[in-house]
């Protein structure tokens, strides 16, 4: 799920949490990344268990219908299909998800009204009545789902659950909505075990990610060492922190992961800082990078493979 830019900025992160926290030992900063990993599939799955929890409330809503002794047009012919589908029901009696679920203690967690509040809201939209006046096939099922996480991912009580459970949740966004869409496109599916391709690959978080992060950590003097000389007119603790982490993130990569061309590393940490630090910094922290690399280059420090990592 996760990609490498991904877990640079958890690394990113992290490593601005042990600078600002001098009560932050180097051993806890390492658990810390693998909670960081974690919870990105944990939001993953309350995702989708929230999708599942808000389908469910139209039962009640049905039951409420009937019970109705002036209902209109639609109250007659409301069914309860957007939690009664193949695709819901495939989510719901799943195993492995439901086990999965389990530490995350949802319902112990998330007040149930807030469900509530969620479908009550979604039901007055057109999609949802539409999707009741007609006759639907799995098709049909599927848009209304992801017509449903479209409302959920702009309603305020959703985002609220995520960020009450995960802090992460403003950065690891983008990367769980592209997998629960693809869960739930993917859907019904015969494989109990199917969540956990959505787990990162070890060659993304392990190989790269996590020794990303502890040589950066492990190795700060040295990494400061190359990059203080070419702060022409500039004191190093006059630098932006989070400028300063990302040279020494991009240093270790250049240095540490002879499948990353150079040019791709100082691309991806310029990108970074765009969203992460103040409106200079990308072209700063551009220059200082390319004169390193030059410098590395020249003196043979840097050594490159002829593919992607």
């Amino acid at each position: 799920m996760l990609s490498r830019r991904s877990v640079r900025i958890k690394a990113m992160q992290l490593l601005f949490a042990v600078n600002r926290d001098h009560d932050l030992t180097v051993d806890e900063a390492k658990e810390r990344f693998w909670k960081s990993i974690n919870d990105t599939f944990n939001l993953y799955l309350l995702n989708l268990a929230v999708i599942l929890r808000v389908t469910q409330i139209a039962q009640r809503d049905l039951e409420n219908r009937k019970k109705k002794h002036l209902p209109n047009d639609l109250d007659k012919i409301f069914k309860d299909k957007i939690y009664n589908n193949s695709l819901i029901k495939n989510l719901e009696q799943n195993a492995v998800f439901k086990k999965a679920l389990g530490p995350l203690q949802v319902d112990q967690y998330v007040q149930s009204d807030y469900y509530d509040s969620i479908y009550n809201e979604f039901a007055k939209s057109q999609p949802y009545i539409n999707y009741i006046t007609k006759e639907s096939s799995n098709d049909d099922h599927l848009e209304i789902l992801l017509e449903l996480y479209r409302f959920c991912r702009q309603n305020e009580l959703f985002n609220e659950i995520m960020e009450g459970y995960y802090g992460t949740w403003v950065d690891d966004k983008s990367v769980v909505i592209g997998a629960v869409k693809k869960t739930l496109k993917a859907l019904p599916q015969e494989q109990d075990d199917f969540f956990f391709q959505f787990k990162s690959p070890d060659e993304t978080v392990k190989d790269f990610g996590y020794n990303l992060f502890s040589r950066t950590l492990d190795n700060d003097e040295q990494l400061l060492g190359h990059i203080e000389p070419k702060l022409k007119n500039w004191e190093s603790d006059r630098i932006a922190i989070i400028d300063m982490i990302l040279m020494k993130m991009a240093l270790c990569e250049m240095l540490g992961f002879s499948t990353i061309p150079t040019k791709v590393t100082i691309n991806e940490y310029v990108e970074i800082a765009k969203n992460y630090s103040t409106a200079k910094s990308k072209e700063f922290i551009n220059g200082v990078l390319d004169k390193i690399m030059k410098e590395l280059e020249e003196n043979g420090d840097i050594s490159k493979v002829d593919r992607d990592l």
